[in-house]
């Protein structure tokens, strides 16, 4: 008997995968416990249009991500910081402090476990800093450290 898995199934497979499965298997487990459905050619219709929504929304998350990713090109972040003695920073700016002197400059909101700092900003000057928007998409921005 074919059967659709409606959610994944370490032994059986990933959702939407179409099995082979004993009729008493299929009948007395993956049924009633609602792992899968019987493969009618309503079902495999019903598959096939769930599928190509999914790679619809896909495919426009990963335009939005490209064109936020254009979009950050252009912009800056000023981060302040406190400086201690001879003129040097007083601590160094975490990826939480950057997110939301982000949001509070340019209104767009990021993830600061998507900030991806090559190393801690500890002096003053303007940094690079990449942001993972997408599995396939990065993007950069300016992050300039001025004296409070």
């Amino acid at each position: 008997m074919k059967i659709i898995l409606l959610q994944d199934e370490k032994k059986l497979g990933k959702k939407g995968d179409i099995i082979e499965a004993s009729e008493g298997f299929a009948r007395n487990y993956i049924l009633p416990k609602k792992i899968g459905v019987e493969a009618t050619p309503k079902n495999l219709n019903d598959l096939k249009l769930q599928k190509a929504n999914t790679e619809k929304l896909a495919q426009e998350q990963l335009d939005a991500a490209k064109e936020l990713a254009k979009k950050l090109e252009t912009m800056e972040v000023v981060v302040k910081m406190k400086a201690g003695e001879g003129g040097r920073a007083f601590g160094s700016v975490s990826s939480k402090e950057i997110a939301v002197a982000f949001k509070e400059q340019n209104g767009i909101e990021i993830d600061k476990k998507k900030i991806q700092l090559s190393e801690a900003l500890k002096n003053f000057g303007t940094y690079e800093v990449v942001v993972k928007l997408h599995p396939q998409v990065n993007g950069k921005f300016r992050v300039k450290v001025q004296e409070a």
